[in-house]
């Protein structure tokens, strides 16, 4: 069995988290995983988790707060605000039992001194994840959708995490991103299988439910599968129309 996880930043988005765990508890998915629950209520979101016994498995630290910020960690000029939104997310994890924290680099040139301030900020949320048993993930987004994201394909994320060396610190393998990015997900995956922490799917070039688009989810799964990966399968797309209406293809995943 693949177990699948709800990535409620955009399913079910229109609810408050919470309210998306139950929907995601009743419509069949194994874990959850959401993208900012800054301004949540968390007793309502850890009774939820409690209520229904899914997991979280994982958030992303805060984007910033001036207009355009996609994230924080590989700006020389905003270091403090960086580390803050690496404390605010560990907090965060702890609060809701997640193990996984996607540390957000933000829009950046690549050049030696964003890369440098991206390493020592991985560095410190290491240092800091490390008691609590967490995990920092670091994510290639493609430039059709984040154009000047300072991380932009798995050759860069590799290179980053040799740099980092830290054991706590992987790639979150997001299948769309790398294949509009770089195509040839398979071959990809396997060349840094070693260093995923968390693998998320959705329909490529759409972003939209799995099962359509050029990417063959059940040829892919089974890949990973018979690999080794044994962690969830983020559900991390854009859904076509209502949720619960886009999700037949749930049933069919988790059984392989």
């Amino acid at each position: 069995m693949v177990k699948i996880s709800a990535n409620l930043g955009f399913l079910w988005q229109d609810l408050p988290l919470a309210d998306a765990i139950y929907e995601a508890k009743r419509y069949g998915f194994d874990a959850v995983e959401c993208h900012f629950p800054y301004n949540q209520d968390m007793n309502a979101v850890k009774t939820a988790l409690s209520d229904t016994g899914l997991p979280m498995i994982g958030l992303n630290t805060a984007t910033g707060d001036k207009q355009g910020d996609s994230g924080l960690c590989a700006l020389p000029d905003r270091i403090q605000d960086a580390q803050n939104s690496i404390t605010q997310a560990i907090a965060y994890a702890h609060i809701m039992g997640s193990k996984n924290i996607h540390v957000m680099a933000g829009i950046a040139p690549q050049n030696p001194h964003t890369e440098r301030t991206f390493i020592d900020n991985l560095h410190y949320a290491s240092k800091e994840a490390s008691p609590h048993g967490m995990t920092l993930l670091i994510e290639p987004l493609n430039a059709f959708d984040k154009a000047g994201y300072f991380l932009s394909d798995t050759l860069q994320a590799q290179d980053i995490l040799h740099k980092v060396q830290r054991d706590n610190v992987k790639i979150l393998f997001d299948c769309y991103h790398v294949q509009r990015t770089e195509g040839n997900v398979w071959h990809r995956y396997q060349h840094i299988s070693h260093l995923v922490g968390h693998i998320q799917i959705a329909s490529s070039p759409q972003r939209a439910e799995p099962n359509t688009g050029e990417l063959n989810y059940t040829y892919l799964l089974q890949q990973f599968k018979q690999h080794g990966y044994t962690g969830y399968i983020g559900a991390e797309y854009i859904p076509s129309g209502a949720t619960a209406d886009t999700l037949d293809w749930l049933p069919a995943y988790q059984a392989i």
